[in-house]
């Protein structure tokens, strides 16, 4: 059945009388179009084929008069006419623009999406039975009222500092560049001086006493623009704006640093104690490859043990066992099992201490006196309560922990218990504090990489309540229904119990018979996966890259892209991060194509300018600066994805969109996501797509 928007009342249909049938058919579908958008159509590919053959057949004409309609005409320009009159619309005018353009501006604050903002601007000019205006009039109309909603924010902000916190402000305007800059710095390496660099960053930004409601109430695409505007500009360009706008800019940037900074303390923790742990197991993995001599056919040597020792119970161990096996094989079969049973685990948590003791413990401390964290779930209190303790005890001179002073569960696992529980010179039991802590920031690192503990004030370690839409509550099934999941949990549960029992069915189902895949007795990767022969290159690949080739014969990257731009137009997506724009779109367009080529090639900003080139450094610079960001990237790279998509014969390249991928690529990802691993190239927890040659 075809859709209801499309379809018109029985006295609409009188207006169909007396006509001819061209003019049935062109009134008929303009009145559907326009109670369809709110707008008419200028052209014949708007209307779409499905409401052509609906409105056709509806009133007995023939489809093929269509073509003949003029959208131009003196006869459609009196029939949009008559269909305002019909429906009790009028056309827009520049006072609408101004009402309109007043209306939207307060809702930008809490409303960024642009998309969201042109649906309520349409929806405005529904109710006020006015016709749409242009696509570009109503973009023009949408800019402008975002602009007026900057100037609320820049109002907003300044009134919500206080006049101490304006003055700090003020100083850190009027200070040095270089002071500027190291704000906005970003982190190096993890290292001790690394740490106390993002602390020191961090007390900076806490010394301003910023409000917490600072941004409370607004958009937060509505704030990044201004966020990104504001770590652009250098302290003279802070210097030339008004003192509330100056100001405004600064403490939002201050604001958003913090949550960045927090964010990267949290993800040293992350590096920190990878580090520790991995240095650890390569020490000792070293060191045991050197002793250890691998036994082969230990369960017959174990066997004729057993025979001796049944054999001769009384008998003297060294006569009636090391006759069988000498005592340098037994050695080396304890040493063997101590590797791979709960000894190497402690050998490694030793190895840990050595390193944390000496090194790292300065590290990790300093950070965790300026974090504060959080958990939701009780289960995960033991730890929230084990941090509070050793924050609060780092000062004292008290070693040893008490036994009852610190939780134990979820924090101390059953092979390390004989290490942090120790007894003193009286036989009582005391906790190692030294061990306890390294178990303790074990578990903090993996509880933050799925965030079942978070840190207060951070971005990306924030509260995950606060990634939630703010409605969820009052539209959970609504919610659950679009992510096609099941709001019980056991459910959910059973369905992937079920879609795993299928899946290593079918794994135990096929492996005999699969002569690419092994089961190894040793080593830590038990499946062994053996490379799969190269595919014969097909016979129109060849044909498509000599065709090619004789074509477009001395085709470099540069014109590659610039080609691509020309079709698809991604340029568009990169504005600037001012008011206005001075430049041309053709100028930008030129800068911007040299600046994604020189940063995309690696080759940087000055190669890429010629000796005929009439663009200098410094205006790539400009542009480096006010127009690329991530997000309009991730926007042109999803244009020319799309694009792709769009024009390729799927019978030739087949539907996978991995082709589209020129180079393996890291997405991050939280550990709960089944597909995260650490990347040993890219480092840190991700899940990675590899381009259609590495397949």
């Amino acid at each position: 059945m075809f859709d209801d928007d499309w379809s018109i009342t029985n006295e609409e249909w009188t207006y169909l009388k007396d006509r001819s049938a061209i003019g049935r058919l062109g009134f008929f579908l303009c009145l559907l179009f326009f109670k369809k958008n709110g707008y008419f159509p200028k052209r014949h590919v708007d209307i779409p084929e499905e409401a052509l053959f609906y409105a056709a057949g509806d009133i007995g004409v023939s489809v093929d008069l269509f073509s003949e309609y003029d959208f131009s005409g003196r006869s459609a320009k009196l029939h949009r006419t008559e269909i305002r009159e019909i429906l009790g619309y009028r056309q827009s005018t520049n006072a609408d623009a101004v009402q309109a353009e007043t209306w939207l501006s307060p809702r930008t604050l809490s409303d960024g999406n642009t998309s969201d903002l042109e649906a309520l601007l349409c929806q405005w000019f529904r109710d006020q039975k006015i016709e749409l205006p242009s696509v570009s009039r109503r973009r023009n109309i949408i800019a402008k009222a975002i602009e007026a909603g900057h100037k609320e924010i820049f109002r907003i902000l300044h009134t919500r500092l206080s006049e101490e916190t304006r003055s700090v402000l003020r100083d850190l305007r009027d200070a040095s560049e270089d002071t500027f800059s190291f704000l906005k710095s970003d982190p190096g390496r993890a290292s001790l001086e690394t740490v106390l660099l993002e602390i020191e960053k961090l007390q900076k930004v806490e010394a301003l006493h910023l409000p917490e409601n600072l941004t409370s109430g607004m958009s937060t695409a509505r704030l990044k623009p201004l966020y990104l505007r504001a770590g652009t500009e250098s302290v003279w360009d802070l210097k030339r704006h008004p003192e509330h706008i100056s100001l405004s800019l600064l403490a939002l940037l201050c604001h958003q640093r913090k949550g960045e900074l927090l964010d990267e303390l949290g993800d040293l923790i992350i590096q920190l104690v990878h580090k520790i742990r991995k240095r650890a197991e390569k020490k000792i993995n070293s060191r045991l490859a050197r002793e250890v001599k691998a036994i082969h056919g230990k369960s017959r040597l174990l066997f004729k043990l057993e025979n001796a020792a049944l054999g001769n119970p009384d008998g003297v161990i060294r006569d009636v066992l090391f006759g069988v096996v000498d005592e340098e094989t037994l050695a080396a079969i304890i040493l063997e099992y101590g590797v791979q049973g709960p000894g190497y685990v402690r050998e490694i948590q030793k190895i840990i201490r050595q390193s944390w003791s000496s090194h790292y413990r300065r590290m990790l401390f300093p950070i965790l006196q300026a974090l504060t964290f959080r958990s939701n779930n009780a289960h995960h209190r033991p730890v929230i309560e084990a941090l509070s303790y050793i924050k609060n005890s780092q000062g004292t001179r008290q070693r040893p922990i008490p036994l009852d002073a610190v939780p134990f569960r979820g924090i101390v696992s059953e092979d390390l218990k004989p290490l942090v529980i120790e007894s003193d010179v009286k036989g009582s039991k005391q906790i190692n504090r030294m061990h306890y802590e390294l178990c303790l920031f074990q578990v903090l690192r993996e509880r933050l990489r799925c965030k079942e503990i978070w840190i207060e004030g951070a971005n990306r370690y924030r509260n995950p309540d606060e990634d939630l839409p703010r409605d969820f509550e009052a539209r959970r099934e609504q919610y659950y229904g679009l992510l096609e999941l099941p709001i019980e949990a056991d459910s959910f549960i059973s369905r992937l119990q079920q879609d795993m029992r299928e899946g290593l069915t079918y794994l135990n189902d096929t492996l005999p018979s699969n002569a690419y895949v092994m089961l190894l007795d040793k080593g830590k990767n038990r499946i062994c996966l053996s490379p799969l022969q190269p595919q014969p290159e097909p016979e129109q690949l060849r044909h498509l890259k000599l065709e090619i080739g004789s074509r477009w014969p001395m085709t470099n990257l540069l014109d590659v892209l610039k080609e691509t731009e020309l079709r698809v137009g991604f340029i568009d997506r990169f504005r600037g991060l001012g008011n206005r724009e001075i430049l041309t779109r053709e100028t930008i367009r030129h800068r911007m194509l040299l600046c994604l080529y020189g940063l995309g090639t690696n080759m940087g900003l000055k190669p890429v300018l010629s000796e005929n080139e009439c663009t200098t450094y410094d205006e790539l610079l400009y542009i480096r600066r006010r127009y690329l960001h991530k997000e309009a990237l991730r926007a042109a790279i999803a244009d020319v994805a799309n694009a792709i998509f769009t024009v390729r014969q799927t019978e030739i390249w087949g539907e996978a969109t991995i082709a589209c991928a020129s180079d393996s690529k890291k997405f991050g990802a939280w550990d709960q996501n089944l597909l995260t691993e650490w990347h040993i190239r890219y480092r840190g927890r991700g899940f990675c797509f590899l381009p259609s040659s590495q397949l």
